[in-house]
């Protein structure tokens, strides 16, 4: 049998380590499909059921292992619906490898059926975006293009022609006029030195160690470095705030933990922003600059692995460019131990008491039921060492107030797309990466009903996901953004018939319950939980919780109750609810 010019794609695929691409068949990428056939024994296809879940399942293997995500598409709508999951992988800065397929070159320009030029179509979100023309090229782009995905962080895009892709295998059909050669190139990237320049550790220091009230911000940059970050936190006396994705940096029962900031984030944590004389930002490019210190009201010190992203929040005083755990382990030496740990001890007895105000909203006598009290039965049942995804919304509040990161446990979302849906494509990826580990995707009604195919997806991998739905049957975090902004709802309640996601997954031939009452809730998730196949729990939740901020401002306040005074339609249910919410806390 003749090679073929795809199969080069794919072996150099498996010499970069790739062992899994996800994707969806189409007659743009029946060369490409051949070649992954010859060469299943090497590298796993999994079949989804929309090409914008294989796009979020290549960012969240990305995600987890660390490893190049590889996802895969026809041409035309194939690629387009590719778009979305990529712009996840950009924004979060995942190295992803698209490959789409594109009509044959004697057709293109032509207007031929599907043609669209995804190249031109994919020039914002890809850091290298290459249409191969000629199999010589071939393993070259290859390398070419996995390499600048790591090196930046972002997304690369290679589109074959259906002819380029079925050509012989190292065909190279033209004559060459220029000086030049396919270069010759390896599977081997590099990654550049993650040691901060010793000057700059210097001066850092030198801020850090004049610090009187000294606050330590963590994101996803820092995942690996959670031992380093403590250790800091131990030498300075410092509070530790941290990033919705950086969630998993440091356990949440932690005395170092201020829990999160922003919208999503606790009291403690806006409070030590407000309260802080120096920021020590790692691993984080925070967008939300109203939830950081006034620029000159504190001095900051960065560490950030992209030279473009330092800085670019606030003035900093020392941007140190680095890895984050490298860069922590060198600047230790230099940090001078703060013995006074008054500063500390105020911010452990406020979270504290955030902690026992989060606990009161626990509550199991609520009808309908309290969606924090779904997250703490989620929280207390699940595994020391489970991942939980979670899609965009409210259902992200839940999650990072009532998920405790301890032992192992990881936590991944869209963090700055924000995108809706992928949570469960992320827990199918996920569960390929580990598939020794619990993986529970925590998603809300609107999110799930985007993708849900996928769970058929799952089952048909025999993948033991467990999907917990929280279901108000809204779009909830719209219906409070509009209330916040001084208006009335519109157009964010469903209505009736309510979902019953719970009947799917039966049909798929997974787990599937129903649960309307509080007192359902530990037994449909302990047996989701230990069902051995993938399960699925629907739990229908008080639409009328709103997820407050932690430190609710005038302006929030006074906008909230214009909503009510503009005719809000639910706000007898809502100001219920928040009675209930105040009750709960006034009793403990």
């Amino acid at each position: 049998m003749t090679d073929i010019a795809s199969e080069l794609l794919i072996e150099r695929l498996t010499a970069w380590g790739v062992d899994t691409v996800f994707g969806l068949p189409g007659d743009g990428i029946n060369g490409i499909m051949e070649a992954l056939r010859r060469h299943a024994d090497r590298i796993r296809f999994v079949l989804v059921h929309h090409e914008e879940a294989a796009a979020f399942m290549a960012t969240a293997y990305a995600k987890a292992t660390g490893r190049i995500g590889v996802c895969l598409a026809t041409s035309g709508p194939g690629g387009i619906h590719l778009l979305n999951g990529l712009y996840d992988a950009k924004l979060d800065h995942q190295p992803v490898l698209a490959i789409t397929g594109m009509q044959e070159t004697s057709v293109l320009g032509t207007g031929y059926q599907q043609e669209v030029h995804l190249d031109r179509l994919y020039a914002d979100v890809a850091d290298y975006n290459l249409v191969v023309d000629n199999p010589a090229q071939l393993p070259g782009v290859v390398d070419i293009a996995i390499r600048t995905a790591y090196a930046r962080r972002g997304v690369a895009h290679l589109s074959l022609p259906n002819d380029v892709q079925v050509a012989p295998a190292g065909a190279d059909p033209y004559q060459h006029v220029a000086p030049a050669r396919p270069p010759e190139t390896a599977p081997i990237y590099l990654a550049p030195p993650g040691l901060p320049r010793h000057e700059d550790l210097q001066a850092a220091a030198q801020v850090l160690n004049a610090g009187e009230r000294v606050a330590i911000l963590v994101g996803a940059g820092a995942l690996h470095a959670r031992e380093e970050v403590l250790a800091v936190a131990e030498t300075l006396g410092a509070p530790v705030i941290k990033t919705l994705p950086g969630k998993a940096v440091i356990p949440d029962d932690s005395p170092y933990a201020v829990g999160g900031i922003g919208l999503l984030g606790t009291r403690p944590g806006e409070e030590l922003v407000e309260d802080c004389d120096t920021l020590f930002m790692v691993g984080t490019n925070f967008p939300y600059t109203k939830h950081l210190p006034e620029p000159g009201k504190a001095k900051v010190v960065q560490i950030e692995a992209d030279p473009t992203r330092a800085g670019v929040r606030m003035p900093t005083e020392v941007p140190m460019i680095g890895d984050a755990k490298e860069g922590l382990r060198a600047l230790l030496p230099l940090l001078d131990r703060n013995d006074d740990r008054a500063h500390l001890r105020r911010y452990q007895e406020k979270m504290a008491a955030w902690r026992s105000d989060m606990a009161s909203l626990e509550n199991p006598d609520r009808d309908p039921i309290a969606p924090q009290y779904l997250m703490s039965v989620i929280d207390e049942q699940a595994a020391d060492d489970a991942i939980l995804t979670c899609d965009s919304g409210t259902i992200a509040t839940w999650a990072a107030r009532h998920w405790t990161i301890r032992g192992d446990r990881r936590f991944y979302l869209s963090g700055n797309l924000a995108t809706m849906a992928p949570g469960l494509p992320y827990a199918i990826a996920m569960q390929h990466a580990f598939p020794g580990r619990q993986v529970i995707a925590f998603v809300g009604d609107g999110g799930f009903a985007m993708l849900m195919a996928e769970f058929l997806t799952a089952a048909s991998h025999r993948l033991p996901i467990k999907v917990v739905v929280n279901n108000n049957n809204a779009l909830g975090q719209i219906l409070w953004e509009q209330m916040v902004l001084g208006y009335p709802e519109h157009g964010v309640r469903f209505g009736e018939p309510s979902s019953d996601f719970s009947a799917w997954a039966r049909s798929c031939d997974g787990y599937g319950a129903k649960v309307t009452k509080a007192d359902d809730v530990p037994m449909a998730i302990a047996q989701a939980l230990t069902h051995d196949g993938p399960a699925l729990v629907d739990v229908d939740v008080d639409p009328n919780e709103p997820p407050l901020p932690g430190k609710v401002g005038y302006e929030q306040a006074k906008n909230f109750a214009e909503a009510f005074l503009r005719g809000q339609p639910h706000r007898v249910a809502i100001a219920t609810t928040l009675f209930k919410d105040k009750i709960s806390q006034l009793g403990r």
